[in-house]
C-alpha cells in the first residue's frame, strides 16, 4: 500500500542537508518514506492525499516525558503561582497516588495522554518512571511504560523516597531495583540536583545502568549550577536535560562533546564519528517553574546538539504541546522557526540515538523526512511552519502520520 501526499507547500525534512522544499510531494509505502521532491516529478500511488498547499514537517519527536503517574497537583501550581519556590520534593506527592492506582487505570491514563500527544503531531515519544520509587512499583511502572510509549526510561533515581536512607536507597537503585526494571527499558536517567541525588550517588546509579547495558541520560543544571552537565559528559550520556543553569566550562564540555561528530556522516543521512551529549531544553517546565529559560540559543552558538521536549509530567509542565515548547524557543529563546523545528524533530531522535537508520539495516530513523525513513509526518493548517510562532496557541496540526499510519487528531 502506498499513499501520495501531494500539494506540499513548504516541506522541511530537517535531514543533514536542512532542505526545505517548495511545491513537494512525498510518498509514503507501508511504514516508510519511499519517495520526496517536485509534485510535477511525483509518482503514481494507490492512494492520493491533496495538503492542500499546507506545510509538513517530520512528525515531533518527544524525547523526555513523565506519563506513568496518577493523581492531581493542581494546589502546588497555585502555590508556585503565588510565589513559593519549586523543590524536588513534589514527585513525592505524585508518588503516593501512584503506588495506590491500578495497573489498569495507571495504563488507561497513559494511554489518555499519549494520544493527546499524537493528535498534536508527536510520533515518538520517551517516557519515564520515577513515581513508583520502590522495587515493586518501578518495576511495574516500567511493564506498564514499555506497552504506551516507543522509549522507556528507568528513573528510579528520580528522588530518595520518605524515610529512607540517601546511601540504602542508591545501593537499591543500583541493584535488585535496576534488576527488576531491564527487560523493559533502553535507558537510564537520575535527578542530579540539590534535594535529589549528589554527584556521587548519581554516578554510581549511572555507572551501575551503564554497566547493565542502559544507555543514559541526565537530570541536571534545573535549579541552580551543578554537577549534573559535566557528569552526562563524563560517562557519556546521550542527553542532559533541562540546563537552565549553566557555567561557561559546562557549554565548552558540551561543545567539546560534539568535536568528532559529523553531522552529514558522510552518506547525507545520519552522523559518523564520536557524538555527544545532547543539551535538551524544557521550555514549558522552565514557565511553570518561573526558573530562567534554558540558554537555547548560546548552547547552538557553541555547537552544541540541541532538543527541544515537554517533559510531560503532573508537577511542572503538564503539557504535551510540543508546538507550545517550538513557539517559546522561538519567541523568547531567540531560535529561529528552523532550529525550534529541528530541535524538537531531529533533535530528540539524536538524544535518544534514533536520528539514523534505513532499509539497509532494518532500525528506520525518525525525526526526519528522508527516504527510508519512518513514515512520521505532521501537516499543518497552515502555509509554512513559521505559523507556529506567528500565530502562538493556535491549534494547527492538520494530519499526523505515524509509522505511516493516519492518526485522529482532535
Amino acid at each position: 500500500m502506498s499513499t501520495l501526499i501531494t500539494n506540499i507547500a513548504e516541506l522541511m525534512t530537517q535531514d543533514a542537508e536542512h532542505r526545505v522544499l517548495r511545491d513537494a510531494a512525498v510518498v509514503i509505502e507501508w511504514e516508510r518514506i519511499s519517495w520526496l521532491g517536485p509534485v510535477a516529478d511525483a509518482p503514481a500511488a494507490d492512494e492520493r492525499v491533496d495538503a492542500g498547499g499546507r506545510a509538513l514537517l517530520p512528525g515531533w519527536v518527544d524525547s523526555h516525558t513523565h506519563l506513568i503517574f496518577a493523581g492531581d497537583r493542581t494546589a502546588e501550581f497555585e502555590a508556585r503561582m503565588a510565589g513559593e519556590s519549586y523543590s524536588a520534593g513534589g514527585i513525592a506527592v505524585t508518588t503516593g497516588a501512584t503506588r495506590s492506582t491500578s495497573d489498569f487505570d495507571l495504563t488507561r491514563l497513559a494511554m489518555g495522554r499519549v494520544a493527546e500527544a499524537v493528535s498534536q503531531g508527536t510520533t515518538y515519544l520517551e517516557t519515564k518512571t520515577g513515581y513508583g520509587l520502590d522495587l515493586e512499583n518501578e518495576a511495574r511502572s516500567a511493564r506498564i511504560a514499555s506497552t504506551v510509549a516507543d522509549e522507556v526510561t528507568y528513573l528510579g533515581a528520580h528522588l530518595v523516597p520518605a524515610g529512607m536512607d540517601a546511601e540504602e536507597y542508591t545501593e537499591l537503585v543500583c541493584g535488585p531495583m535496576l534488576t527488576a526494571v531491564r527487560p523493559y527499558v533502553r535507558w537510564a536517567d537520575v535527578f542530579c540536583e540539590q534535594g535529589a541525588f549528589n554527584e556521587d550517588q548519581s554516578r554510581r546509579v549511572l555507572l551501575a545502568c551503564k554497566a547493565a547495558g542502559l544507555g543514559l541520560r541526565v537530570h541536571g543544571n534545573q535549579l541552580g549550577e551543578g554537577p549534573g552537565v559535566r557528569l552526562a559528559v563524563e560517562v557519556g550520556a546521550a542527553s542532559v536535560d533541562h540546563v537552565n543553569y549553566l557555567s561557561a566550562s559546562d557549554v565548552d564540555a558540551l561543545a567539546g562533546s560534539w568535536s568528532g561528530w559529523d553531522a552529514a556522516g558522510g552518506s547525507g543521512t545520519s552522523g559518523s564519528g564520536q557524538r555527544g551529549t545532547v543539551a535538551t531544553c524544557l521550555p514549558a517546565c522552565d514557565l511553570s517553574t518561573r526558573q530562567p529559560l534554558a540558554p537555547g540559543r548560546e548552547l547552538l552558538d557553541a555547537g552544541v546538539q540541541l532538543a527541544l521536549a515537554s517533559n510531560c509530567n503532573p508537577g511542572t509542565s503538564y503539557t504535551s504541546s510540543m508546538a507550545f515548547c517550538v513557539t517559546t524557543a522561538v519567541l523568547q529563546m531567540r531560535l529561529s522557526v528552523h532550529e525550534a523545528v529541528r530541535a524538537a524533530t531531529y533533535g530528540g531522535a539524536l538524544a535518544l540515538g534514533r536520528e539514523s537508520g534505513n532499509d539497509v539495516d532494518g532500525e528506520r530513523a525518525v525525526g526526519s523526512i528522508a527516504v527510508g525513513h519512518r513514515a512520521d509526518l505532521h501537516l499543518l493548517n497552515a502555509p509554512s511552519a513559521t505559523h507556529l510562532a506567528y500565530r502562538p496557541g493556535i491549534p494547527l496540526t492538520h494530519a499526523v502520520w505515524r509509522a505511516g499510519v493516519a492518526q485522529p487528531v482532535r
